[in-house]
């Protein structure tokens, strides 16, 4: 009975893994990540000056702050799954 709440654990484990991945790929798809991809190959070779980063918007604060507690998220689930696994 244990390896079969040890599956259903891992298993969703892995499909919460890969939901997220997908989400986050699909939010860079959505906001133009992968656009331009000819220029993107040229950009080490240019000089441009240092960028300097203007205040972000609330609505930017608020996925900075959400993408934040999602990594804490992961790495805590990350984290317990390993602990879990060496205590058996």
């Amino acid at each position: 009975m244990m390896t079969l709440e040890l599956s259903i654990l891992f298993i969703s484990y892995i499909a919460a893994g890969l939901t997220i991945g997908l989400l986050v790929f699909l939010w860079a798809l959505k906001n133009g990540q992968f656009k331009d991809q000819e220029r993107a190959r040229f950009l080490p070779m240019e000089n441009e000056p240092e960028f300097q980063p203007g205040k972000l918007s609330r609505l930017s604060q608020y996925e900075t702050w959400i993408l934040f507690f999602l990594a804490c998220a992961g790495l805590f689930t990350i984290g317990a799954t390993l602990l879990f696994s060496l205590m058996l």
